[in-house]
């Protein structure tokens, strides 16, 4: 019987985000404004027609997306923490990390590396 995507064993899923300027800013500094947002599925990042994204900001969010895309332990804060503060102290700007779905992905369309055939590789 052929297995299933998900019992693949090379399969793995990762949870879509959206990281949007939350209503709670207060004196945004520049030209973006609360709502604007961007989508990140994978290691793609995408941004509606038209709307930009602070550059500034988008540089101390990253460093948190691929967190944000996995399953932690329930008391890791990487599971309860959403906000972000912008990185200009003069700017109130927060931005929201909210966990909108899950894309199943395979290893082995998104690395050049091989597993190893060991079930035990991850440990």
């Amino acid at each position: 019987m052929p297995s299933s995507p998900q019992s693949a064993p090379d399969v793995f899923t990762l949870f879509n985000l959206r990281v949007s300027i939350d209503p709670r800013s207060t004196n945004i500094i520049g030209k973006h404004v609360v709502g604007d947002y961007f989508d990140v599925i994978g290691e793609d990042i995408f941004l509606p027609e038209g709307q930009g994204f602070s550059l500034y900001a988008l540089a101390s969010i990253l460093p948190l997306l691929p967190a944000k895309q996995r399953k932690n332990h329930p008391n890791d804060f990487m599971e309860t923490d959403d906000l972000i503060a912008d990185p200009d102290v003069n700017s109130g700007a927060v931005y929201h990390i909210a966990r909108t779905g899950e894309t199943v992905f395979r290893h082995s369309e998104v690395s050049g590396n091989v597993l190893p055939s060991s079930p035990s590789h991850h440990a």
